[in-house]
């Protein structure tokens, strides 16, 4: 253990790697003799606000930049660590370019981080975990827990953060038969210059085929307005059969209008199933089913599949509240009652979303619990008529996506693009005024 001795409270240091050191919570002051000491990082695993003497973010993040150092902000608790935390310190540590400082209230949140990390990717085995944690003077339990608990989890999920449309999409596997299902596939699209590319959808084959994994299902929840589904592309890559909720007619008939586009059929047939509510289904050899959850748009739906169910615009993580219900078909009302049904699944159901913001600068997430909904998302506090009233006029705020009117053309045919014209080019319809 290193001590350095500026200021009143001097920072304790712990080593734990040639990498990686640990601290409780430092001064900002300090940040100058850390770059010094030969520290090129700093990674923040302690959210905003647990005390009213902690420095935040904010201060973090400019303290650190003065002193030389980049800076990470990885806001976890013990109770909701996900994966997603665990790859963002990971990503934090490989961006480092030199050794890192990590620290929380007491440093034992950012070594769990990095220890489960460390065990997930084969670096350390389980049994080791406790005398890791008694070396540095550690209770490490919750990292064993939290890794039993992952490695039981049926079905297994691996999401993939688009971050030019903040979109998450996911393969959820089943570890006994090695069958999995893509869903909300993102076909990257560059309004600019028109660009298409298969890069995101690309990735998640790429991780079935290294992962020994066979596509069952391509799943989409609603037909997205900002950004484009790879679920055609995909379907003709892997023949693997696609669906989505058979009320996509509805929102079809809306957009056949707006687009002014006769011989568009809206009976749903561009996808090869259409899930009725409550429905089941498997994956593999776990049990699936089917929850409408109008409101974003008329024909959104959530897949429950083992103990995770995947919302998409339904809820956000805690933090960042609800989705809006202002595009045409959408409704405050419908989407708070969508929630509620959502929120009657058991409480440690793994909640799945379909974007991430990231407020206040922190890492990208996506999952969290019913109960962590219950407890921290300040939208669900609110009585219907407040929810409803306080949804409606946010939405009146928020300008429309930049890809609705690009979108919509495409993914209201289950990803397909406008077939090539007599030069061979393909053209976007783009109705002026429409909204």
């Amino acid at each position: 253990m290193g001590r350095m001795t500026s200021g009143e409270k001097p920072m304790q240091l712990i080593r734990i790697n040639d990498r990686l050191s640990i601290a409780p919570q430092p001064d900002t002051g300090e940040f100058g003799d850390l770059r010094k000491q030969g520290f090129a990082a700093l990674i923040n695993a302690r959210p905003d606000g647990e005390d009213a003497d902690q420095p935040g973010t904010a201060a973090e993040e400019a303290a650190a930049k003065a002193a030389g150092l980049s800076y990470d902000f990885v806001p976890v608790t013990l109770r909701n660590i996900t994966e997603a935390d665990i790859r963002a310190f990971r990503d934090a540590m490989a961006r480092a370019d030199g050794p890192v400082l990590a620290h929380c209230k007491s440093g034992v949140r950012a070594l769990t981080l990095q220890v489960i990390g460390d065990v997930l990717d084969g670096r350390l085995a389980l049994a080791e975990i406790p005398v890791l944690g008694q070396r540095h003077g550690f209770d490490l339990g919750p990292a064993s827990a939290w890794l039993e608990k992952h490695f039981s989890r049926r079905p297994h999920v691996r999401a993939f953060f688009e971050s030019r449309s903040s979109s998450i999409q996911y393969v959820a596997a089943d570890p006994a038969t090695g069958k999995c299902a893509i869903i909300d596939p993102v076909l990257n699209f560059d309004e600019k210059s028109g660009a298409i590319s298969t890069r995101s959808a690309d990735e998640m084959l790429d991780f079935i085929a290294a992962n020994g994994l066979e596509l069952e299902w391509i799943l989409d929840t609603h037909p997205h307005a900002d950004h484009f589904s790879a679920a055609h592309y995909l379907k003709g890559r892997t023949g693997a059969p696609t669906a989505i909720g058979d009320r996509i007619g509805k929102v079809q008939e809306i957009w056949k209008q707006i687009y002014n586009w006769p011989e568009l059929a809206t009976d749903g047939s561009q996808w090869d199933h259409l899930f009725a509510d409550g429905e089941t289904f498997r994956l593999g050899s776990i049990d699936g089913r089917i929850m409408f959850s109008p409101g974003h748009t008329l024909a959104s739906i959530t897949y429950v599949i083992g103990d995770a169910a995947f919302v998409h615009d339904t809820l956000f993580m805690p933090d960042g509240g609800t989705a809006r219900a202002d595009f045409p078909g959408g409704s405050a009302a419908m989407l708070w009652n969508s929630i509620q049904s959502i929120l009657a699944l058991p409480g440690d159901t793994r909640l799945f979303t379909g974007h991430d913001y990231q407020p206040v600068g922190r890492h990208a997430r996506w999952e969290s619990t019913v109960l962590e909904q219950r407890q921290n998302n300040p939208h669900l506090a609110l009585s219907e008529q407040e929810f409803i009233q306080r949804r409606s006029e946010r939405d009146k705020t928020l300008p429309m996506p930049s890809l609705i009117l690009h979108a919509l053309q495409v993914n209201i045919r289950g990803g397909r693009l406008p077939e090539p014209e007599e030069n061979g080019r393909r053209y976007l319809k783009f109705p002026l005024d429409a909204l």
